[in-house]
């Protein structure tokens, strides 16, 4: 294990804070709701921390972001925090993040086209859905109180509404997280990050 230089702890800090923004954008602008459902820029930001910090440094930004919210700093959605957030159905999408920055950062380290920012922020966006809403499936089936007729179907349908934000935020976090790695990544110390990764 390599260990973290300054630059690399100052980074994964920033992209801690940017998730707990991320997590109460509509908290903080209450407008930024449609039909109900809160705007949230979570995964949008685990897709970024991936693509820019690498597989290793984006994943540890991801694991301190979890550990801070569970010793109790509010950094979850709806300024909560605490180790009660475990048993919370919408924990799972919580580690997800973790896996979602892996993926991408290990699949952007390979390859370095734009095609593949974009492909990577997709693949990881489908994981953080995949892990996120199966385990938010289970979790009513065993210890959290399921809505009265509550199936698996049903547990994909709550997602659709904020499937088409996430596919272009997605896209987006893509195609900016290569800009970066061609202009501001690629030149001084940064050039080194994800080679430390």
């Amino acid at each position: 294990m390599k260990k973290l230089r300054a630059l690399d702890l100052t980074l994964a800090g920033m992209f801690v804070a940017l998730m707990a923004i991320g997590a109460n954008i509509a908290t903080i602008a209450p407008f930024l709701q449609v039909g109900g459902v809160p705007i949230t820029l979570q995964t949008f930001f685990a897709i970024l921390a991936g693509a820019i910090l690498g597989s290793r440094l984006g994943s540890i930004a991801m694991t301190v972001y979890m550990l801070v919210g569970f010793v109790g700093v509010p950094v979850f959605a709806g300024f909560i925090g605490g180790p009660a957030i475990i048993f919370r159905p919408t924990f799972g999408f919580i580690i997800s993040y973790i896996f979602t920055a892996f993926i991408i950062g290990k699949i952007v380290e390979k390859k370095k086209s734009m095609a593949a920012f974009i492909i990577a922020a997709l693949i990881g966006m489908s994981v953080n859905y995949l892990f996120g809403t199966n385990w938010m499936y289970y979790a009513y089936k065993l210890w959290a109180a399921a809505p009265e007729g509550f199936t698996y179907k049903m547990a994909w349908l709550w997602m659709v509404a904020p499937l088409p934000k996430d596919i272009i935020l997605a896209i987006f976090a893509g195609i900016m997280a290569h800009r970066l790695e061609k202009t501001v990544l690629s030149k001084g110390h940064f050039k080194h990050l994800k080679r430390a990764s």
